[in-house]
């Protein structure tokens, strides 16, 4: 079994678009969105959901008012200013230290679980799909990734799958570094502007940290060739395999809007690099069809 990840420098490069054509193309395959914070494969896998878990992370303080004396203790303390006038605790500004619980003479303060997201195990038309929603202003999206990470592998394992496909995170955070740890390849989308150069060396320099092997698609080369040029030649004096590069096409925009692959969709010249792609892949990776 293999385990592939999609990774971009940013937001916004189609590394999405790869996933799903990737997830069409492939044979023996778990799927999994590794973008808790903003999930979008399921927008194009239409996945049907088999099962939810509750995600836990972290605490918040919590006042029980009938055991508060109105001291202020718990006030003092609170460096996050999380404490109001009225001594209840808001959630948002507490960042789950403690610190009042053990002040308060009164123990009226308790540190509770927080329910920090959801994990989806879903069937689609190409798979199993594993996703997951990190709730509004939660943090930990690293621990939700590789929750959703070992679920995956764990189906693949069952199922005796050839592939774990991987939507990664976006940018060098703790979410990437939960995307990209023990794959077999990481695959860093760039789009061929200055800053895409910029950000996909900040990725390398972490992938390269992790010792991940990499390979390089720009996607929409042919809006820039200058720089589509540039960063081919950056890449193979670090002699890092770019598979292909593909043309910006508004057929991309297109499938997205119908909920479907761009291999599903058309197959136009986008979708043909992608087939070429994807046999590269196989043969860097030594995975028989």
């Amino acid at each position: 079994m293999k385990q592939i990840v999609i990774i971009s420098g940013k937001g916004g490069t189609g590394k999405t678009v790869i996933t799903g054509a990737f997830a069409a193309l492939a044979r023996d395959k778990v799927m999994a969105d590794c973008d808790v914070d903003a999930a979008d494969l399921h927008l194009i896998l239409d996945p049907e959901i088999k099962e939810s878990h509750i995600f836990k992370s972290g605490v918040t303080a919590f006042m029980h008012r009938e055991l508060c004396e109105g001291c202020g203790v718990c006030k003092t303390v609170c460096r996050f200013d999380a404490v109001k006038k009225d001594f209840t605790i808001d959630p948002v500004s507490c960042e789950g230290c403690g610190f009042c619980s053990f002040a308060c003479p009164q123990n009226a303060i308790e540190m509770k679980t927080n329910i920090s997201g959801e994990l989806f195990i879903s069937d689609t038309r190409f798979g199993p799909l594993v996703h997951a929603k990190l709730c509004i202003a939660e943090e930990n999206s690293g621990k939700l990734v590789s929750l959703v990470r070992q679920k995956a592998k764990e189906i693949a394992e069952e199922k005796n799958c050839k592939w774990v496909i991987l939507d990664g995170s976006p940018g060098t955070g703790c979410p990437v570094i939960a995307s990209i740890t023990g794959v077999d390849c990481a695959v860093i989308v760039i789009e061929p502007t200055l800053s895409g150069l910029h950000d996909a060396k900040r990725v390398l320099d972490v992938t390269e940290h992790f010792k991940v092997p990499v390979k390089i698609i720009i996607n929409k080369y042919d809006l820039n060739f200058d720089m589509t040029e540039k960063i081919e030649n950056w890449f193979k004096d670090k002699n890092i395999t770019i598979l292909g590069k593909i043309i910006f096409d508004k057929e991309v925009v297109k499938s997205i809007v119908e909920g479907k692959t761009i291999i599903e969709y058309s197959n136009n010249q986008v979708a043909e690099t992608l087939r070429t792609i994807w046999r590269l892949l196989e043969q860097e990776l030594k995975v028989a069809d």
